[in-house]
């Protein structure tokens, strides 16, 4: 074995060990120095991040709470009027915060006032539309009665979170603001393609289906994207509201919306059976038998003279 003299160059054990030593002091504060730099580089992220998702959830909600804006054309009362040949009575938008306008039954009630207030989900209404709807439009047609169709969503929350009832009265309220003379067709036609409460019911897409498939003819356009956009949801919220609290215009029986569905006739509420259309016939029939005796005067006697 070799051993180095006084003039070898080789670093001594002692030299070997202080360099190492310092090497490792370098390392320490190299890694204490990358340390410092993720943890700040790792919170800068953070922070970021946390940015990113709270301006996502004002976005939400900005897009979600659409201001109020005008109710849908032709349903002042909250309800659309329909009467002789089937045609819509015609009027303005109820603005934001306006109390809705009754509409104005016959002065003499020879001819029946049938209001229904309907949630799209139930499926009373749904048994009440497939028995009574051909007769009443025929009435109506004929110009014997008026039906006036007041879309309400009581429901909203059995749909399995996709708010059926809201978007089905926001559907209507768009044919009505657009189309209204196809109104009728198209709640009908609704119905008869009613899903079952507690699912998640029609998709957008097939209400729009309904509407083309229904005979509406005009502006479907229009009507497609005021269904997308949800466009008289602020005005089905309080539409339900007001007919909830009441209380209800041209009905002395009847001071709040309950349940549905709620018809009246000539202001009298109905409460016989949603399957029978002869009970619902004489029920209106008596309506306006009623109306006619305490329109028309009573003779009155003349003594002979």
């Amino acid at each position: 074995m070799t051993t180095g003299g006084p003039g070898d160059s080789r670093p001594s054990k002692n030299q070997r060990r202080d360099a190492a030593r310092t090497k490792a002091a370098q390392i320490r504060v190299e890694q204490k120095r990358r340390d410092r730099r993720n943890r700040v580089f790792l919170q800068g992220g953070i922070a970021i991040a946390a940015v990113a998702v709270v301006t996502a959830i004002v976005l939400i909600i900005v897009n979600s709470v659409q201001p109020a804006g005008p109710g849908p054309r032709n349903m002042a009362s909250d309800g659309l009027l329909v009467g002789e040949g089937l045609t819509a009575v015609s009027t303005p938008a109820l603005q934001p915060g306006a109390d809705p306008v009754p509409s104005t039954p016959d002065a003499t009630g020879n001819i029946p006032d049938i209001r229904v207030y309907v949630d799209y989900l139930c499926p009373f209404c749904g048994t009440f539309e497939t028995t009574n709807a051909e007769q009443i439009s025929q009435w109506v047609d004929s110009g014997a009665a008026t039906v006036e169709v007041h879309p309400i969503s009581i429901l909203t929350s059995k749909s399995a979170g996709t708010q059926y009832s809201l978007r089905a009265a926001n559907a209507a309220a768009c044919v009505a603001d657009s189309s209204p003379d196809d109104f009728l067709a198209f709640n009908s036609a609704l119905f008869e393609a009613q899903p079952v409460e507690g699912t998640a019911g029609l998709s957008d897409d097939e209400i729009k289906g309904i509407v083309k498939s229904s005979g509406v003819s005009e502006k479907l356009t229009a009507i497609n994207e005021c269904i997308d956009e949800t466009t008289f949801k602020s005005w089905v919220l309080a539409a339900t509201d007001r007919a909830l609290s009441g209380p209800i215009p041209n009905s002395s029986s009847l001071e709040a919306i309950t349940g549905t569905p709620t018809v009246l006739v000539n202001g009298k509420q109905y409460v016989g059976a949603l399957e029978d259309p002869k009970e619902f016939a004489a029920f209106v029939l008596q309506a306006a038998s009623e109306a006619y005796s305490t329109s028309t005067p009573t003779p009155t006697p003349t003594t002979a003279g």
